[in-house]
């Protein structure tokens, strides 16, 4: 009974702190006494440590209430569209200027850069059957684009059809006039130099000049381009169920071996791998295979410029052509009824032929140079 009295006196806290009191206690009792009390003490506390989680788990779940989940996912309004080929966009892109650049085509000009991401491409004859290429950009912005030649008339007149800010070097006289003469938004290297593009290392010279769209746009702002407002080509969505090819394969009589092209249909993707020398042309820029949705033959007339260089097309007024879309070949009428007028494509009724969105590839070419096979 001494013993359980002087416990009880010992316990009484000192002014110290209780947990400074109660371990020297613990440590004055008898070891089995201490261990029975610390085991008591830890399952008190293990009890109700677990009571208060319980207790928090079973109010959380009870109070997370996020009732009906929505998406926050925005389609895309189908009413801003790229003019330039149909495809959707935001408002924004679809007020961007469209922009014309003269892409070079000679042997010492391959692989070129930016031409995969063109969303028109019109390809024709410079001068010793040399092809040229107008690539025409709205929605994309290419960070390499190049080589970069100079202009001709036809090319000037098919841009101007764009209301297309024009990227070039230099020109023939008669381009370059026309270009005045038009109030095309000109976007001369001869003259701006170095503001509009560079001459980069890796290649020589003619077939060096390189641009980017961040150079383009700021060099346009600075001359107060604005908005294209152009006749768009009239697109179509894509069928459901495909018509069985009837133009599976497409062949381009150009002006020699170097610089013919051919087209294979690809039925998964519904596009045509471009080939062009006999082997696939490939972008610079990702090393991927051009393959246009739309591949037109614009028939025109072709003859060589009195000075005995430069090409002449029949690019004003209206001829034949043969869309191909779809693994499948319908014949139109192309017009274009003055230099500064957007060209247009129609059916045998007169209407305006529907194209497929995405990239549209027009090679001018002379009657009979076209061949396909199913």
């Amino acid at each position: 009974m001494e013993e359980k009295s002087t416990e009880t006196k010992d316990f009484t806290p000192p002014k110290k702190g209780w947990k400074t009191n109660f371990k020297t206690w613990i440590k004055k009792r008898p070891p089995k006494k201490r261990l029975a009390i610390v085991a008591g003490v830890s399952g008190g506390i293990l009890f109700f440590g677990a009571a208060a989680a319980f207790t928090l788990i079973k109010d959380d779940s009870v109070a997370y209430d996020p009732g009906p989940i929505e998406s926050t996912y925005v389609a895309p309004d189908p009413e801003f569209v790229s003019a330039l080929t149909g495809v959707n966009v935001d408002e924004v892109t679809s007020k961007r200027p469209v922009t014309g650049v003269m892409i070079e085509n000679s042997i010492d000009a391959r692989p070129q850069s930016g031409l995969s991401s063109a969303g028109v491409v019109f390809e024709a004859i410079a001068e010793g059957g040399i092809t040229r290429f107008l690539a025409l950009y709205q929605e994309a912005r290419p960070g390499n684009i190049g080589p970069i030649r100079s202009a001709r008339p036809y090319y000037v007149e098919w841009a101007k059809g764009f209301e297309a800010q024009y990227l070039h070097s230099g020109g023939s006289g008669e381009g370059l006039a026309l270009i005045q003469s038009l109030g095309v938004k000109d976007l001369d290297h001869g003259k701006l130099s170095g503001r509009i593009a560079n001459r980069v290392s890796n290649r020589f010279a003619p077939h060096n000049v390189y641009t980017n769209f961040d150079t383009i746009d700021r060099v346009a702002q600075e001359l107060g381009y604005g908005e294209s407002k152009f006749q768009a080509f009239t697109r179509k969505e894509v069928p459901k169920e495909k018509p069985s090819p009837t133009a599976s394969n497409i062949a381009f009589d150009i002006s020699a071996a170097q610089y013919n092209t051919s087209y294979t249909y690809n039925p998964e993707s519904n596009d045509y791998s471009r080939v062009m020398a006999g082997q696939p042309h490939i972008d610079q820029e990702g090393g991927n295979q051009i393959s246009p949705e739309v591949v037109i033959a614009l028939i025109a007339t072709y003859r060589i410029h009195p000075n005995g260089i430069h090409s002449q097309y029949g690019s004003i007024g209206s001829g034949e052509a043969l869309v191909f879309q779809d693994g499948t070949v319908t014949k139109a009428i192309w017009n274009k009824p003055s230099q500064a007028a957007s060209l247009e494509f129609k059916d045998a009724n007169d209407k305006q032929l529907k194209l497929n969105t995405g990239q549209t590839w027009i090679t001018a070419i002379p009657p009979n140079r076209v061949s396909y096979t199913p």
